[in-house]
């Protein structure tokens, strides 16, 4: 039986099980058995990988991942055609989280300290910055999210950008203290301040 499961993810692009496992000395895995790490992926360590995770990556595209990630269940990572960069401590989900660059001059590129969760979808040519958060069913797609500071910084004028709510948002910049909370839409006329949502002390 487990020929037939390590035969499988050898033609697909997939580590073996046993390969999986050996990932652990660095890297977290809860459940090898539901978690797809493409072999063409660099991974780093003190990652976090919960169940039904996966990361592909075909051999001709790029996938690089940092250290110290969280990728909740439900989260992928797919660079098959283009190239996905993801820094240091970030996390994915939980409630879901897709990064795709499915095709020749897709790229998205992740910093470092960012939160994305509840559904959120990244695709195109996106740069989600260090500190940077999606909360939500949002579908980023061409977008630029300003690098600042994590959510749990005392100064919200320096926190990185932020998307929550639901809906399609596309080719959006968003700046330092800056979030837009679309409701099945997003646009560039509704940025508010993150001061609106969360006054200074």
């Amino acid at each position: 039986m487990m020929t037939i499961i390590d035969d499988i993810r050898r033609r697909d692009g997939f580590l073996t099980i046993e390969e999986t496992l050996s990932l652990c000395d660095r890297n977290t895995i809860y459940d090898p058995f539901s978690t797809l790490l493409s072999r063409h992926a660099n991974i780093g360590s003190g990652n976090i990988f919960y169940p039904c995770t996966t990361i592909r990556c075909a051999a001709d595209s790029r996938c690089e991942i940092g250290d110290r990630n969280i990728f909740h269940a439900m989260s992928m990572i797919d660079a098959c055609g283009g190239t996905i960069s993801i820094g240091n401590g970030n996390t994915f989900g939980d409630g879901g989280f897709t990064a795709k660059a499915d095709r020749p001059g897709a790229k998205v590129t992740i910093g470092d300290r960012g939160r994305y969760a509840s559904g959120a979808s990244v695709y195109g040519v996106s740069h989600l910055g260090t500190g940077s958060q999606i909360l939500g069913q949002i579908s980023v797609i061409d977008c630029i999210l300003a690098d600042g500071e994590d959510f749990t910084h005392h100064d919200p004028d320096e926190r990185a950008a932020v998307l929550k709510g639901h809906g399609p948002a596309r080719k959006l910049r968003i700046g330092v203290g800056e979030v837009i909370f679309g409701k099945s839409s997003f646009d560039q006329a509704s940025i508010q301040r993150q001061t609106d949502f969360h006054p200074k002390s």
